[in-house]
């Protein structure tokens, strides 16, 4: 382990994979680090076997790593609070955050959704619902990165953001080690839009994959839906360079070329015949690319952009659309020049 010479305290909520290997890190790195969970048992199993057997099966957690199912305990005297739960339990637990805070913190997030109804960011939402007198900053950890990868201490690159560039650096100082790589980023929108999105598209690489069309289908959906997330993050106001780096084409690429995604797993499957109802109970796991394709069609249609793959894959999801029809629709749209949809985000980038 890592001898912090500048150790913090850490309450990081959310026992998932995701939040238990960025706990791991926090960990290797000195830090002091509580673990919060609402599952009784799964928070004895990490405390006194130092496993998380469902989420990150065969992985010995750090033993300095510590995990509790009391929300009070878990974030008395933290100085940062890291929020890794599902989009939809966002409000939910910066409600019950703020009732037993009695301090200031830096919060921060690595969740990847956007609010359907509202279309709000997860930064929005944490600043919306906690109160400013207990909220110092917001930052945004996000990029190409599985949880199973990320536990087994291999190479990981991940980027801060935050309006707020000094609380940036100190979350990169935070998390920066051998194994685990952080760059800073003051675009906010666009590491929140190009991390939300990129679920999309991962379900609908799923799709194709499912369908066995093949390394080609999945080479065109994902660059034509890295236009159609620069054209919704521009719209926004995101700074179309994000979306070349880490949390636009690196999470693009992971998300939708990987068995550990569950996003992809999702759509396999629902490539392969299986009803949303049916992939979703057999996941057991959140997919959040569900839930953003129905923000990011209402969005779209707000904003009156053109996302063909959004609304074919929103059609599927949400219309029982068959999936083979949803491609063909996709393949037999109105014959276009490529640049007409590239040029402007070639010269933001060259500019």
């Amino acid at each position: 382990m890592k001898v912090s010479v500048n150790m913090k305290k850490i309450a990081v909520l959310g026992a998932g994979s995701w939040g238990t290997a960025l706990a791991m890190v926090l960990s290797d790195n000195g830090h002091s680090v509580m673990l919060w969970g609402n599952n009784s048992d799964q928070i004895n199993e990490i405390n006194e076997l130092h496993i998380n057997k469902k989420y990150l099966p065969e992985i010995e957690l750090p033993h300095s790593l510590k995990a509790t199912d009391n929300l009070s305990d878990a974030v008395k005297d933290a100085q940062y609070i890291l929020l890794v739960v599902p989009t939809k339990a966002i409000r939910e637990v910066c409600q019950k955050v703020k009732k037993v805070l009695t301090n200031k913190v830096t919060m921060i997030h690595a969740s990847k959704g956007i609010e359907p109804g509202t279309s709000k960011r997860v930064s929005e939402m944490i600043t919306e619902e906690m109160e400013s007198e207990f909220l110092r900053s917001v930052v945004v950890l996000s990029g190409p990165s599985h949880a199973e990868e990320v536990a087994l201490r291999h190479p990981t690159t991940v980027t801060s953001a935050s309006s707020n560039m000094e609380e940036a650096r100190e979350v990169q100082d935070l998390f920066s080690n051998a194994t685990f790589r952080v760059y800073t980023n003051e675009d906010v929108i666009g590491v929140e839009i190009g991390g939300a999105l990129k679920n999309i598209i991962a379900l609908a690489a799923g799709i194709t994959d499912g369908l066995g069309y093949g390394d080609n289908a999945k080479a065109a959906l994902m660059t034509r839906g890295l236009a159609e997330i620069i054209r919704l993050g521009k719209a926004m106001g995101a700074n179309p360079q994000t979306f070349a780096g880490l949390t636009g084409m690196g999470d693009l690429i992971v998300t939708c070329t990987s068995v550990h995604s569950r996003n992809w797993r999702a759509g396999n499957l629902l490539g392969k015949g299986q009803s949303l109802e049916e992939v979703l109970n057999n996941m057991g796991m959140v997919v959040e690319g569900v839930r953003t394709t129905k923000a990011a069609y209402e969005l779209a249609k707000q904003a009156k952009i053109e996302m063909p793959i959004v609304n074919e894959l929103y059609a599927v999801l949400f219309e029982d659309k068959n999936p083979k029809a949803a491609v063909d629709a996709l393949m037999s749209r109105d014959k276009r020049h490529e640049g007409e949809s590239t040029s402007n985000f070639i010269s933001d980038l060259t500019e």
